[in-house]
């Protein structure tokens, strides 16, 4: 099967998409003025899709492993990969710190036991 086409990076794609849009529903609001007052706005916007993203993306990988702990720990994983990113970028804090390196070190642990096992 082509890589690119397999239901858990297909699933992953969806949870990373997920991820990102929440990301932007609850902090925008500190990255730009523009969202600082528009709750229903970036909600309906970011939060929307996300759902989405989301619900396709469980679908996906439930499908394939059958297993919702399994799921749940793949998306949870990706959060924490997804987060750091986004936060070191547009809010300027380090994700270089002892708690944060650790952490995504963990996230890669998780994602690397439900790929390979």
């Amino acid at each position: 099967m082509n890589f690119l086409l397999h239901p858990i990076f297909l699933a992953s794609v969806f949870f990373i998409l997920g991820h990102t849009m929440g990301w932007f529903a609850g902090n925008a609001q500190f990255v730009w003025n523009f969202w600082k007052d528009k709750p229903v706005f970036s909600t309906l916007l970011f939060g929307t899709p996300a759902g989405l993203f989301f619900w396709y993306g469980t679908k996906l990988a439930y499908e394939h492993i059958e297993s919702l702990w399994s799921v749940r720990f793949l998306a949870a994983a990706l959060s924490y990969l997804i987060f750091p990113i986004l936060t070191w970028y547009f809010m300027q804090e380090s994700m270089f710190t002892l708690k944060t390196i650790i952490s995504m070190l963990l996230a890669w642990s998780i994602l690397a036991v439900q790929y390979y096992l």
